[in-house]
């Protein structure tokens, strides 16, 4: 007689254990999915939540081509052309000529040697630690940076210390203190050059002042910069006036201001060959599908060329500032497309975005560990797909809600 456990024996040993945890979530903590149709392609802002039409606040579309049409037809074409899938890794069968020529265009944009193409951002931040850092080294992170930021430096079994939130003073002081200790090893310092929630950029000129004096080397991830700072686009080092030699590594992601789905790193030739022989998150996992990489050479192009994209997102950022500097909302002083909407509580954030939705308005409620404690937000995000009509009624309805927050 057998002794092997059955399928559905094995999920009910199981099952209490995973109920068991989940019942620790507490119901402001608890992450739910919610169901966006986006039914007109023309007017990508406006979509469908579980049936109630919205106008969405919250996308990281910037510069609105995820719905461009040239965009679209790019990837249909290469579909067609190449299949939906790659089929394999970047280093089998998986690299093809819309790769290629892709890395070739961003290595360009960026101004530097050469680029390499992530299946996500989150990857290419680990791979670029599981590349470059060694036990032996020093890794700084501000404070706020992104979670995969965050994970890289502590999966890559460097010493990680973490200063204190876009302030080079306090990373000055760190990286003096790491080169009396011990000249062995390198010292890596990492930052978001936009802040992902809250907005705010970097003082990248100062980050690099303070990482050159030391010796040590600055990674941006500029997830959130490119495409909407800088000459064309090119993000918030070019804003910030820096070059390679400043910040050798850049992180790019282009599923956000480009509008379509994956990462790069950009920075020099030998760089570029350390990651493909040493960045596992490269070379372990299939390579992206080429109609999106033909996809994003469009949207490189015309993120680029069509300047009138980042002249209304900034016109969209202004109206919304005054309208909310004249009302005294809690925003935080961010000139990017993310404007948060400080409320402290989770449960204050959770039921503005409630009566937000009722409003037909589409904003994320923000809670820890996403954010510190005690910073629970709304999110707003101000696209170039916006017209001026839907930022009114986004005003509109939050001044509304401030008068109900009021009364109450």
């Amino acid at each position: 007689m057998s002794n092997a456990v059955t399928g559905d024996k094995s999920r009910s040993l199981l099952e209490p254990v995973l109920r068991s945890r989940l019942a620790e979530f507490s119901p402001s903590r608890y992450r739910r999915r919610r169901r966006i149709e986006a039914p007109d392609i023309a007017h990508p802002v406006q979509v469908v939540v579980e049936g109630r039409p919205c106008i969405s606040f919250c996308s990281n579309d910037y510069l609105g081509l995820a719905s461009h049409r040239e965009v679209i037809d790019a990837c249909c074409a290469a579909a067609h052309r190449y299949g939906v899938g790659s089929g394999a890794s970047h280093l089998i069968t998986g690299h093809g000529p819309e790769h290629e020529d892709l890395e070739i265009e961003l290595a360009r944009f960026t101004g530097r040697e050469r680029a390499l193409v992530f299946s996500t951002g989150y990857m290419a931040n680990l791979g670029i630690a599981s590349a470059l850092f060694s036990p032996e080294d020093r890794v700084f992170e501000d404070r706020l940076n992104h979670a995969s930021l965050i994970d890289a430096g502590l999966n890559s079994g460097a010493r990680l210390g973490r200063y204190t939130h876009a302030d080079a003073k306090a990373l000055e002081r760190r990286l003096a203190r790491a080169s009396e200790r011990t000249a062995t090893g390198c010292s890596w310092v990492l930052t978001d050059g936009v802040f992902s929630m809250d907005g705010d950029v970097a003082p990248l000129a100062d980050l690099a002042h303070a990482t050159l004096r030391y010796g040590a080397h600055l990674i941006v991830d500029d997830a959130h910069g490119l495409g909407v700072l800088g000459t064309h686009g090119r993000g918030s080092i070019d804003a910030a006036g820096l070059d390679s030699t400043s910040v050798p590594v850049l992180m790019g992601t282009l599923g956000k201001a480009f509008g379509t789905f994956g990462a790069f790193v950009a920075g020099s030739n030998s760089l570029i060959e350390m990651l493909i022989q040493k960045a596992r998150t490269y070379i372990y996992t299939t390579a992206l599908p080429p109609p999106i990489a033909a996809a994003t050479r469009v949207s490189l192009r015309v993120a680029q060329d069509e300047e009138w994209r980042r002249e209304r997102l900034r016109r969209h950022i202004a109206r919304f500032r005054e309208h909310a500097a004249l009302n005294g909302w809690p925003l935080l002083p961010s000139a990017t497309p993310i404007q948060p909407l400080v409320l402290g509580s989770e449960d204050a954030a959770l039921r503005a975005s409630a009566e937000l939705l009722e409003a037909g308005i589409l904003v994320s409620a923000i809670r820890p560990p996403t954010v510190p404690e005690g910073s629970a937000r709304l999110r707003i995000t101000l696209s170039a797909a916006h017209e001026d009509g839907d930022i009114e009624r986004l005003l509109t309805a939050l001044a509304r809600l401030q008068a109900l927050q009021r009364r109450a």
